[in-house]
């Protein structure tokens, strides 16, 4: 089974010496059938004064640190080594795929509903309906629409009309900007996502990690962007 290492390094430095708020990390990944965590260890420097872990309400462990003094220098380093057995969208415990037959509109259960209600609100207005109008083009004008077909069609559209532009810092996009500009980092293209299935009934959460991109050679560097931190979108489809 695949063992992957992920070391993590921000470093921020200051010209003159600062005092330190609060910091709150999300580094530790989440553990699951098909992934293990097998070690992790943070270091950060300067030391904090006061360090303790916490759950989000959706599970993530988040690391929360306070500090003492001030500082010229701060630093956050984890190192993690997990076991990583993921199996093909759609694909039941022994690797077999599996033909979903989940169809537009979508029927979660009142048992599930109330948990799902936040990740189906929309976050963003959108006064005019053109992330609805961009949604509604991979809905078929007659008959059913495949779930499993939108979401590859909806992805394959993101990749295919945008341009992929990396950007290390500030909040994602809207979904109106990402529409306008074209072009959006993968959170940026995360948040579009997420609104247009949102506007179809879906419910849609956003999720960060890493992408693994093994090269067989030094001349041949994987996909964009591998060995990085990236973003995706998660959807719960109706069994």
């Amino acid at each position: 089974m695949p063992i992957l290492s992920i070391r993590h390094l921000t470093r921020y430095r200051y010209r003159n010496p600062v005092a330190l708020g609060e910091h709150r990390m999300m580094l530790r990944p989440r553990e699951s059938y098909d992934q293990r965590l097998i070690s992790y260890d943070l270091h950060i420097g300067p030391t904090p004064a006061r360090q303790t872990n916490v759950h989000d309400v959706f599970g993530n462990c988040v690391g929360v640190a306070k500090f003492a003094g001030r500082t010229r220098e701060l630093t956050f380093e984890s190192r993690v080594r997990l076991e990583h057995t993921p199996l093909p969208a759609f694909a039941d415990m022994d690797g077999e795929i599996e033909t979903y037959t989940g169809v537009l509109p979508v029927a979660y259960s009142h048992d599930d509903l109330p948990d799902l209600m936040l990740s189906i609100t929309r976050q963003y207005p959108d006064p005019e309906g053109l992330v609805d109008a961009w949604a509604r083009r991979f809905v078929r004008p007659s008959g059913k629409t495949s779930l499993q077909t939108l979401l590859s069609d909806m992805t394959q559209a993101i990749y295919a009309e945008f341009r992929y532009g990396t950007r290390l810092q500030g909040a994602a996009q809207s979904p109106l900007e990402t529409l306008a500009l074209k072009t959006g980092s993968c959170r940026d293209f995360a948040m579009l996502m997420m609104e247009a299935a949102r506007s179809l009934g879906l419910a849609a959460r956003f999720v960060s990690g890493y992408i693994y991109s093994p090269f067989s050679n030094p001349t041949h560097r994987g996909r964009i962007g591998g060995g990085h931190t990236h973003a995706w979108v998660r959807i719960y489809l109706p069994a």
